[in-house]
């Protein structure tokens, strides 16, 4: 086996054989040979469902430009659950999913009413 470290700037490349191997294949090949990768198994309806969530969380997130730590402290959320949704280690429930909703709708308006609260 053959170790490796990615790194961003100098993704690895296939060869030209390994390239052609995968043009050849048609979907269902394709399908199939993922399928039968035993270190690369398909993903259950959970984890699809915790990625999904992790992704709205993010992106709710990114719309803000805020990073973790201060959306959390902006709009009071621990900052410990802040990441384990975004990395998927958790689900939000459906009090976090609509408190979200809100924040990516209006943000100020959450921004003023947790302001006026204290």
């Amino acid at each position: 086996m053959v170790r490796f470290t990615l790194t961003p700037n100098e993704l690895p490349a296939l060869s030209a054989d390994q390239k052609a191997r995968l043009d050849a294949m048609d979907d269902a090949a394709l399908s199939a040979a993922a399928a039968s990768d035993a270190d690369n198994p398909p993903l259950t309806e959970d984890e699809l469902d915790r990625l999904s969530a992790a992704r709205h969380v993010r992106q709710v997130r990114a719309q803000t430009g805020l990073s973790q730590t201060l959306f959390a402290k902006t709009f009071r959320i621990n900052v410990a659950r802040l990441r384990d949704l975004e990395q998927g280690r958790t689900q939000p429930d459906s009090a976090v999913l609509a408190y979200l909703a809100v924040i990516d709708k209006e943000p100020d308006a959450v921004r003023r009413a947790l302001a006026s609260a204290d």
